[in-house]
């Protein structure tokens, strides 16, 4: 399933906020090591360690939006809405920050 945060900012300062709220996102969730790597400009494969399985999925940005995905076992379906809703949230806050001219 793929989820999109929809936001107002240029591409270049959409990154910038995604990259700020991911930094957040780890160090508020340092327990499942999240971690990110960007394979392109707009795509970064993103994975974490939930009880010993590590989830994977990826962060694109889009014109608009930030996509989010995340590959989850079935029996670990109730922690995907958590952590969609935990990255939703960071970026929120950074695309807020970003459109208020504080990044």
């Amino acid at each position: 399933m793929r989820h999109v945060v929809k936001h107002g900012l240029n591409q270049e300062l959409a990154k910038k906020a995604t990259l700020k709220a991911w930094e957040a996102y780890q160090e508020r969730f340092a327990e499942y090591s999240p971690s990110a790597t960007w394979v392109s400009d707009t795509r970064a494969d993103v994975s974490f360690r939930v009880k010993g399985v590590t989830l994977k999925g990826a962060l694109e940005l889009e014109p608009g939006g930030v996509g989010l995905e995340l590959e989850v076992p079935f029996l670990f379906r109730p922690f995907k809405k958590i952590a969609i809703s935990k990255i939703e949230e960071e970026i929120r806050k950074w695309v807020a920050k970003a459109e208020k001219g504080e990044l």
